[in-house]
């Protein structure tokens, strides 16, 4: 094979590759010195010249013209008179030879090897390359394409092509993807495994949602505002704590901008994932009171050695404070990193003529009174209090079985 063809192929192959200059010619010069290693036993007194530009190649011998006699003819960089003055016939002892090595003088096969040799190099040097652009990028939004659904991941490919994986356990459940559509995510993991980068996205993680704020409120990203905590039920429910540096700036505000013009767009990327934005305070019973807006907490005893509260609220806002599936506390608790426990405020609200949900389960299935627990429903007033469709969005109840019930706790009463 040509040197010219060989250096030309590979430089081009690497060039496709996103392989600088400096590093294409210092791997073909150490598969050529491996070539030289094999052949004459050493390497160090040759000299390798490449431009991968043109394809040229320069391969020169230099050995010391020693005599005939001389015990040191079998060095490597050494060569006899006579041998010497075959190449040119006025050579003295003492003098320096320098031969040009051609790339034909190693044998068809040992070029081929050289061949496999330098494409198998750019492969493995591309993968080192992707991992550490990406391990430096980990927390960067990215938009990728979507390339390949699998069952259990989205292989998805960046701007130059690049292979990156989407898991399932990472992917927002209301997601619907299609091929060669584009997603916003964030770069949540990047592995190398026996030399294989593996870079992992999310689209659930608290990051994610931290870089879509950055990337539609100015303020967060001047620093203006400050994203103090997330925590996310991912495609359902997230609260964000912000605070300002500015007291002329209202955090929430400029967060959920006019109209919610501003985070409207980050719910619409999220799939409808309802976010709350907190105002971050240092004060721990004002931020528990925010953290589990919309109810309204009556009093609360705060145990900070055991990391727990106990709220108490009208029986009407309990179902707030706990919410659909028990979220709301669950993330409020999160938030401001402490177990909050829920109690009723019944003090001068004693409803004599209310009545137990247990005394129903003649009437009614256990299972379905225990929807209504969940929510935070324990008598037949609280549950008649809220509207039918109300009932059947937090709870998983169907509207016939919402209907039977509500029917049976309004004939107690009449």
């Amino acid at each position: 094979m040509d040197s010219a063809v060989l250096i030309e192929s590979f430089a081009e192959f690497a060039r496709s590759k996103n392989i600088d200059r400096p590093t294409i010619i210092k791997v073909l010069e150490d598969v050529f010195r491996t070539m030289i290693r094999k052949k004459y036993g050493t390497d160090t007194n040759f000299d390798v010249i490449i431009n991968p530009d043109s394809g040229d190649l320069e391969m020169w011998r230099t050995r010391e013209i020693v005599d005939d006699n001389s015990e040191d003819i079998w060095e490597p960089d050494k060569i006899p008179l006579a041998e010497a003055r075959k190449i040119q016939d006025d050579f003295e002892v003492g003098e320096e030879v320098a031969e040009e090595v051609k790339l034909e003088d190693f044998g068809r096969r040992m070029v081929q090897t050289a061949r496999q040799t330098l494409i198998q190099k750019i492969k493995d040097l591309e993968k080192e390359l992707l991992y550490y652009k990406y391990k430096d990028m980990v927390g960067d939004l990215l938009n990728v394409e979507v390339y390949q659904i699998l069952k259990n991941e989205l292989i998805c490919l960046d701007s130059e092509g690049n292979e990156l994986v989407l898991p399932k356990q990472e992917q927002i459940f209301k997601d619907k993807y299609r091929k060669g559509e584009p997603v916003k995510v964030v770069i949540h993991k990047v592995e190398l495994n026996n030399g294989t980068p593996r870079i992992t996205l999310s689209r659930t993680s608290p990051v994610f949602l931290e870089r879509l704020f950055e990337n539609e409120i100015p303020e967060i990203y001047d620093g203006l505002i400050h994203i103090r905590k997330i925590v996310r039920e991912p495609g359902e429910r997230a609260k964000v704590a912000v605070e300002s540096y500015d007291d002329r700036i209202d955090p929430v505000g400029a967060c959920v901008g006019m109209k919610g013009s501003r985070i409207h767009t980050i719910v619409r990327e999220l799939n409808n994932e309802n976010i709350d934005v907190i105002n971050y305070t240092e004060n721990l019973e004002l931020l528990i009171q925010r953290a589990l807006s919309p109810a309204k907490i009556t009093s609360m005893v705060i145990d900070r050695e055991a990391k727990r509260v106990s709220v108490y609220l009208k029986p009407d806002q309990v179902s707030l404070a706990i919410g659909k599936g028990g979220q709301n506390i669950k993330l409020a608790g999160r938030l401001v990193s402490m177990e909050i426990d829920v109690f009723r405020d019944v003090e001068g609200q004693e409803d004599e003529e209310d009545v137990d949900l247990n005394e129903f389960t003649d009437e009614i299935d256990e299972w379905m009174i225990e929807e209504f627990r969940k929510i935070g429903l324990d008598t037949a007033k609280q549950v008649i209090s809220i509207s039918k469709e109300e009932l059947i969005r937090r709870t998983d109840l169907e509207e016939e079985t919402v209907d039977e019930i509500l029917e049976i706790l309004r004939r107690e009463f009449e």
